[in-house]
């Protein structure tokens, strides 16, 4: 088994991980470790989330709550309407993602004012679901904006997924999104020293797929795979 040493490193063909915090003590049995999992645009975040849930791992998705909350009578859509205008509402009833994004784009205190509005309900179901997860079984949270919001202290364990920029823009322009969008929206999300302050586990995912899967089925099996203790702090 790999050593759980600050610095230590795995590297799985040209994507590595290092520990850079010390991970919870484990326990023979116990609640699940809380894992908090986030990375910029086009980093490969999600792959990493894929990944630890085909190994069994609960991941609850900020994003694919988010999505939830907005679909045709979600929770946040009459909030975002008085907010915004019912013109962000589409004919089928689901929030105009496109249009909100772009009044975003150039009005700060519009973002701002979303994000009062819908992290606290995102934050609400996620941990609701995260609470769900039977005990010693891996629970990720894939929160985008992990550092953004401050949320590092809630979980036991940080993981950061970064790579290097000029392959986030290939991998982006891969998705149909210019460089130019791309480093517009890098410019708006934390910066990787940010991320790295926070981080237990930081991913240099700058390989192929098959590489990624390696490095992350190593992480789980020489880092992670312990349940830990239980939690108190959830909100």
């Amino acid at each position: 088994m790999a050593t759980q040493e600050i610095g230590s490193i795995l590297s799985r063909g040209a994507a590595t991980a290092e520990l850079l915090r010390p991970l919870p003590p484990a326990v023979h049995r116990g609640p699940s470790m809380v894992v908090g999992l986030t990375g910029g645009i086009g980093s490969g975040k999600s792959l990493v989330a894929s990944r630890l849930r085909q190994r069994g791992a609960r991941v609850v998705d900020a994003d694919a709550i988010s999505r939830e909350l907005t679909a045709p009578g979600g929770e946040a859509l009459e909030r975002l309407a008085s907010r915004f205008g019912s013109d962000i509402i589409n004919e089928d009833g689901a929030l105009d993602r496109k249009g909100l994004a772009a009044r975003v784009f150039s009005d700060p205190q519009a973002l701002e004012d979303i994000n009062a509005l819908m992290h606290p309900l995102i934050a609400q179901r996620a941990w609701t679901q995260l609470r769900a997860t039977p005990d010693g079984v891996l629970a990720v949270y894939d929160l985008p904006l992990l550092v953004e919001t401050n949320a590092a202290d809630l979980f036991d364990a940080v993981i950061v997924v970064d790579a290097p920029v000029s392959l986030r823009l290939q991998r982006l322009a891969d998705r149909g999104i210019n460089h130019e969008d791309a480093r517009q929206r890098m410019a708006q999300q934390a910066t990787a020293s940010q991320r790295r302050a926070v981080a237990s586990i930081w991913i240099d995912n700058a390989g192929t797929i098959d590489d990624a899967h390696a490095l992350i089925d190593a992480i789980d099996e020489q880092w992670l795979l312990t349940p830990v203790r239980p939690r108190t702090q959830a909100t």
